[in-house]
């Protein structure tokens, strides 16, 4: 059993002394200014920065935690995307990450990922708060496709292939194959990405994120923009993983299609996490 507390918000503040942020990857849309911070002070929940109270939420982990958020604070500038995210998930797991635009999912997923340093707070995966270490371990499948359109579906795939240390060899090229056919593409097909439509360019930023055969899978907003059938089909080829006991992070606002796979429903309001619950339903009415 764990709480998700306000373990940091004695000691964060948006005036006051500077703390200097590292410098943020190339996947970003925008620059880290400074993090002002003066010790004693409490968070500044004012409207104007939207700032919300904390609650308790206790969760009930039956096995060792694979990912342990302790207090985590994303800050840009003086907005904090992520306000004390204090959690801890189970691996074999298959979690929804809900809420509305804003609420800080994509940037939680990112601060898995390693691409979003947490301003204060601590992120453990696998064992280790050194998630460069881990990154082989995990795949990462962004909001935009970050695809090369020039390549047909195969050559990215072998390209990714190769940066991810994977040699390109035959074996590599039926693994690469079998993935495109399971996430519904034939590797077959000559055309260059730049003539996919978008469900299907979804669909091939999955196969990238399975080629390292991850143990914990980042997907965000997956669905987006696919048809239902091939979205269905999705689904189920996420429930399969997740059977073979890899865990995964959904990021999506069709929640609706997870229903009956998911194994928990993480609600996000603010920053925080609000909810968690096994029950569609109880997430929407929450």
């Amino acid at each position: 059993m764990q709480d998700v507390y306000r373990a940091a918000f004695g000691t964060v503040h948006t005036s006051g002394a500077s703390l200097p942020l590292q410098v943020r990857t190339s996947f970003d849309f925008a620059q880290d200014r400074l993090c002002r911070y003066v010790p004693g002070l409490a968070l500044d929940f004012t409207l104007a920065l939207g700032y919300l109270p904390f609650t308790h939420l206790p969760i009930h982990v039956d096995a060792a935690p694979i990912i342990t958020l302790a207090a985590v604070i994303k800050q840009f500038g003086r907005f904090a995307a992520l306000r004390g995210v204090s959690a801890e998930f189970a691996p074999g797991q298959l979690y929804a990450i809900l809420g509305d635009n804003g609420a800080g999912k994509t940037t939680l997923l990112r601060a898995l990922a390693g691409l979003a340093q947490p301003t204060r707070g601590s992120i453990s995966i696998l064992g280790t708060t050194d998630l460069r270490s881990v990154c082989r371990e995990l795949g990462y499948m962004a909001h935009p496709s970050l695809l090369y359109d020039e390549m047909s579906g195969m050559e990215n795939l072998r390209y990714f292939g190769r940066l991810y240390g994977i040699a390109g060899d035959r074996n590599d090229d039926r693994n690469s194959a079998a993935i495109m056919t399971a996430v519904g593409l034939d590797p077959a097909l000559p055309r260059p990405v730049a003539q996919y439509s978008q469900g299907m360019r979804q669909r091939l930023s999955l196969a990238r994120a399975l080629l390292n055969d991850p143990k914990i899978l980042l997907l965000d907003e997956p669905f987006s923009n696919v048809d239902a059938g091939s979205a269905r089909e999705m689904v189920a080829l996420l429930a399969r993983m997740r059977d073979s006991g890899k865990t995964i992070f959904v990021v999506t606002h069709q929640a609706a299609l997870l229903e009956g796979a998911a194994d928990e429903f993480v609600g996000m309001e603010a920053g925080q996490i609000t909810t968690r619950t096994r029950e569609l339903r109880t997430a929407e009415a929450r």
